[in-house]
């Protein structure tokens, strides 16, 4: 299986805040964002693996910027790492105010996918050519974000997290 470039795997995905999309703040309600973030990352799993994809895990999400009614969201996703079947996907958010020409961040995440084969098994996926020193960053922190991911849902014990103790010092 050949390896294949982080950037190879980005999509960018552009939406109208509509009054049907908002609280009643005006804001774009979180749920709604989430919705289209886990499209738009899914997107990029399945175009690096080339397969289909289910969600393994959404790391935390936290709301910088609201972003109104009449704005455009800008989504960017794209494969930090892949392990055996599962990638990381990191998925930047901007809000755009067209009229005013001014845009600014909202918020960023970790998503997980398993890659799935035809009888809906998980298949191994390509591994990521991290190229940019941006790309290099988020793959090197990627092992430990997985760590912890799996330390927290109970399918990893502390004490077999390597990264992690290296980060915290800890003798277990």
């Amino acid at each position: 299986m050949m390896n294949k470039k982080a950037s190879e795997s980005i999509i960018v995905m552009t939406e109208l805040v509509l009054p049907n999309d908002t609280n009643s703040f005006g804001n774009l309600m979180g749920g709604r964002l989430m919705y289209w973030m886990d499209i738009a990352s899914a997107l990029a799993a399945m175009k690096h693996s080339g397969a289909p994809v289910v969600t393994a895990s959404v790391d935390n999400i936290s709301f910088k910027n609201p972003i109104k009614l009449g704005n455009v969201v800008h989504i960017e996703a794209k494969v930090t790492r892949a392990f055996t079947t599962s990638m990381e996907v990191h998925i930047k958010v901007w809000g755009e105010n067209v009229i005013q020409q001014s845009k600014y961040k909202s918020n960023e995440a970790y998503f997980t996918f398993v890659a799935l084969d035809a009888d809906s098994k998980p298949q191994p996926v390509h591994q990521v050519i991290a190229e940019t020193p941006g790309e290099k960053e988020l793959y090197e922190g990627a092992l430990r974000r997985r760590q912890l991911r799996l330390v927290l849902g109970g399918k990893m014990k502390p004490e077999e997290a390597e990264e992690l103790k290296a980060i915290f010092k800890i003798n277990i």
